[in-house]
């Protein structure tokens, strides 16, 4: 009678790759709940703190549910919208700039960008704002022009650094460049893309603040009303709602960065 074959043991690459996989997903899992308590906890302890205040009138007209709720939904308009208009502008120029034909014009594309980072945002917002005009829509070109770098550059870098004989294979296959592009390129670039596309978000959700100063509203108006008006409470409220927003807006990115990413990368 044969004896059952006894299992070798497990190859230590194929052990340490599981390990990482399962350790991958409880470290997902677990920033994927701590954040949001956090968050929460911070929120709660913002909101058990002003009320436990005394406010006087002019407090009191701003911070309440009504005009938070307001500038919160301004502000979230202004950072969505923007970025928005980023990934669609700055996602096509990167392909196009990266194809054979259009590399020519890279370097006087990129400097042309790199404007928008060297003008301190409060002065782009303001020289916009005279020469387009005030209001939420010339606030949402301002932001466009600040924040389009990062997603321009990381798009040109991801699809830059997909390997070339990647390529030749399935040009080899008899897929065309366009199908290149859709199934290989796109595909691998897509991490760094979104590395990309979360760094715009943080931006415009910071420069959103000063949006204040061209009438398009967002938390900016409370800062800016504390400043004003000489109330300090209302300032501190302000800027913590700006933060915890930020961070909520980075933590959506990051999940979305995982979902997003292909298997396998």
């Amino acid at each position: 009678m044969a004896t059952p074959a006894t299992p070798g043991p497990v190859p230590p690459s194929v052990a340490q790759g599981k390990v990482s996989v399962a350790g991958g997903r409880a470290s997902r899992g677990w920033r994927y709940f701590v954040t949001p308590m956090v968050l929460a906890l911070l929120s709660l302890a913002l909101y058990l703190w002003v009320s436990s205040r005394e406010l006087d009138s002019i407090e009191e007209r701003r911070l309440n549910a009504d005009f938070i709720s307001t500038a919160l939904w301004q502000h979230v308009k202004l950072a969505g919208i923007s970025t928005v208009f980023v990934v669609a502008i700055a996602v096509s120029l990167g392909i196009l700039l990266t194809r054979p034909g259009a590399r020519r014009l890279t370097p006087f594309v990129v400097a042309l960008t790199n404007i928008g980072q060297a003008v301190p945002s409060i002065g782009l917002l303001v020289l916009l704002g005279i020469t387009l005009g005030i209001g939420f829509t010339y606030a949402i070109v301002a932001l466009v022009v600040y924040s389009i770098l990062p997603v321009l550059r990381n798009t040109m870098i991801g699809l830059q650094q997909v390997d070339q004989s990647l390529i030749e294979a399935g040009r080899g296959m008899g897929m065309t460049k366009g199908s290149v592009l859709r199934r290989i390129e796109l595909p691998l670039a897509v991490p760094v893309i979104l590395a990309g596309i979360r760094t715009a978000l943080i931006i415009n959700v910071g420069t959103a603040t000063l949006a204040t100063f061209t009438g398009a509203g967002g938390l900016g108006d409370l800062i800016n009303n504390g400043l004003r008006l000489g109330r300090d409470t209302v300032i501190f409220v302000g800027a913590a709602l700006t933060a915890i927003l930020a961070l909520t807006i980075d933590w959506l990115a990051s999940v979305a960065e995982d979902e997003l990413r292909p298997k396998g990368l």
